[in-house]
């Protein structure tokens, strides 16, 4: 079979031999998608229902696992009461506007101690992170401090401040602070140095260098460390709620457990892995949001 010149003598591309219907023939041809337009937008809109519904695909499955087995008495309501049981006491207590009071004071202290310790831990990361002598000065006491269990502190935290807001904004606070700190510090270190001198060479000084590179490249790993503090700060507010408080989700787990109501205890656990799904949700979105230049924080295209 003779061979097809790629341009014909004008320059143009050649004409491909056509078929006894009149179509090209020899050039590939991208397949197109057949069917109705109805089928066509479904099978589009497959591939994004998937990823949206992956996530819930386990959690969904647990849910119905629990709801079986406490409808056949596999599982006693003393153990684990049903669902419907568990809603029916969160309804309960928010006709009585009580859930909502728990709610609004637990994260009003999550914002308080984790807007408190995350500031200082990016202050002083940063610090630490771009000066050798502050290094010398605070990062070898700072570890020293990170080695001290901070939920052991709670005894010495209620003989400071009695049972009030402070030790649990406190210790919510130092539950948040060193893993900022840690991640601070790594990712400032781990900013490729040949971008700071680059940087120089183009008359950049400490601050525009601060602000233009070492904080761009260091913000994947801050943002990590801002995910990880935030569910430590949620494990450090259910031990301090349930120690010492008079109000929040941990005392309404601990009052229940007094008066024997599993159902409001479960309830509790609920809350707090919603509040902790919510928080990472809104972190992943301030991901996607400011490492948008970064390739593995894009949308997967559709």
């Amino acid at each position: 079979m003779p061979e097809q010149p790629l341009l014909t003598k004008d320059g143009e591309p050649p004409s491909w031999p056509a078929d006894a219907t009149g179509r090209e023939t020899g050039r590939a041809t991208s397949p197109r998608p057949t069917g109705p337009p109805a089928t066509r937008r479904i099978a589009r809109l497959l591939p994004p229902l998937g990823r949206a519904l992956a996530p819930w695909a386990v959690p969904l499955l647990a849910l119905v696992v629990w709801q079986v087995t406490a409808q056949t008495g596999a599982l006693s309501p003393s153990v684990l009461p049903a669902p419907e049981a568990v809603l029916r006491a969160g309804a309960d207590l928010a006709a009585t506007g009580e859930l909502q009071r728990y709610l609004l004071t637990s994260l009003r202290r999550i914002a308080q101690g984790f807007a408190l310790g995350a500031a200082t831990g990016l202050v002083l990361g940063f610090v630490v992170g771009m000066s050798k002598p502050a290094e010398l000065l605070l990062d070898r006491s700072l570890q020293m401090v990170r080695t001290i269990p901070h939920l052991a502190l709670v005894p010495l935290m209620i003989a400071w401040f009695g049972i009030g807001e402070e030790p649990k904004i406190l210790l919510v606070a130092l539950g948040t602070f060193f893993p900022i700190y840690l991640n601070t510090v790594t990712g400032i270190r781990g900013v490729d140095p040949k971008l700071l001198q680059l940087g120089r060479s183009y008359g950049l000084g400490r601050w525009s260098l601060v602000r233009d590179i070492a904080v761009p490249g260091a913000m994947p790993t801050i943002l990590a460390g801002i995910r990880y503090s935030l569910g430590v700060a949620w494990m450090t507010l259910v031990i301090a709620e349930t120690i010492s408080a008079d109000d929040g989700i941990g005392y309404l787990a601990q009052d229940a457990r007094q008066m024997l109501r599993t159902d409001q205890v479960v309830l509790a656990i609920v809350l707090y892995a919603l509040a902790g799904l919510l928080a990472d949700l809104l972190t992943r979105l301030i991901e996607r949001r400011v490492l948008r230049w970064h390739p593995n924080y894009r949308r997967p295209s559709r």
